[in-house]
């Protein structure tokens, strides 16, 4: 009898049902589980394997994460569903654009890197600074002033990197140099890749777009490939709706950098820099697009509004 009265599993099965994601937003997820006949839901993998179970009731769940803002302070920059946890703390160099809900520690400073405020943490604390945590701010002090010749760089920088060096046993000129000669991004990336893997987007007078910077030794690489390079950062704008995008295509040894904008022709018609080409111009010693580029591209806007 207990053979007859049991249920099979197959009669268990649902062959139509709601599964998600496990990158999926939990914001999007739960009006989609709340209309559901089901009280529990796959969580599917790339390969749609089940990697766990969602219920209803883990929507109620309060999730208990909290952020630092390092090297940026836009919530368009920030990771996604930053609007949805507490903001504790920046630690940032560029200029101040968030409204927090609470009072919060910031501390932001005009220096060339953020690397730079990171490292004066361990030394005004007294902390050691380990030799592969040395390393890592190094390079990336070295990155972003380009072994301090960007006009971004100061007194602090300096000081700071000839601390890193000592730690870290790393010579910075050295570094430098096997930095810019390990490749082309132009050519070691995909071109939609390569034109968005440093890029930013601001929102100006009204008007969002996208300035991203690729660092070169020299122009060769790039009009090689200038014909993918427009392509792909129209395609990009359109992708992404900005009014305009831009690319900054700089060379680290001359200090000259190729400016590509892709948008309206009213913008266009503005820039007065040196036209090379259609929509390419020459900009003579501008590297930094937070102390250079960004600011005129505000004054252009507003001279256009």
């Amino acid at each position: 009898m207990l053979s007859r009265a049991s249920i099979a599993v197959r009669h268990m099965l649902h062959e139509h049902y709601l599964s998600f994601r496990e990158d999926e937003s939990l914001a999007l997820a739960e009006p989609l589980a709340a209309a559901s006949n089901f009280q529990a839901f796959p969580v599917l993998d790339q390969n749609r394997r089940t990697v766990g179970i969602l219920s209803k009731s883990d929507f109620l769940k309060k999730v208990e994460r909290k952020l630092i803002l390092v090297d940026h302070n836009e919530l368009t920059q920030a990771v996604h569903g930053v609007e949805q946890v507490e903001i504790i703390e920046i630690v940032d160099h560029h200029r101040v654009q968030i409204q927090t809900a609470t009072p919060i520690f910031i501390r932001n400073e005009p220096v060339g890197s953020t690397s730079t405020i990171v490292a004066d943490c361990f030394l005004r604390n007294g902390i050691e600074i380990p030799k592969n945590i040395a390393g890592l701010l190094l390079a990336g002090l070295i990155s972003d002033t380009l072994n301090l010749t960007s006009p971004t760089s100061t007194a602090r920088d300096a000081e700071i990197l000839g601390i890193l060096e000592k730690t870290a046993d790393v010579n910075a000129r050295e570094f430098t140099e096997n930095l810019f000669a390990s490749g082309s991004v132009l050519v070691s990336r995909p071109t939609p890749q390569a034109i968005t893997s440093d890029c930013k987007e601001y929102v100006e007078q009204g008007t969002s777009f996208s300035v991203a910077q690729v660092e070169e030794i020299g122009f060769e690489q790039f009009w090689k490939r200038k014909e993918d390079v427009v392509t792909a950062l129209e395609a990009y704008r359109r992708q992404k709706g900005y009014d305009f995008s831009a690319l900054l295509v700089t060379d680290v040894v001359t200090q000259v950098s190729l400016l590509l904008v892709a948008g309206p022709e009213d913008l266009l018609s503005k820039i007065d820099y040196p036209e090379l080409e259609d929509g390419i111009w020459e900009l003579e010693n501008v590297v930094s697009r937070k102390k250079q580029l960004l600011p005129y591209f505000t004054h252009l806007l507003k001279r256009l509004s």
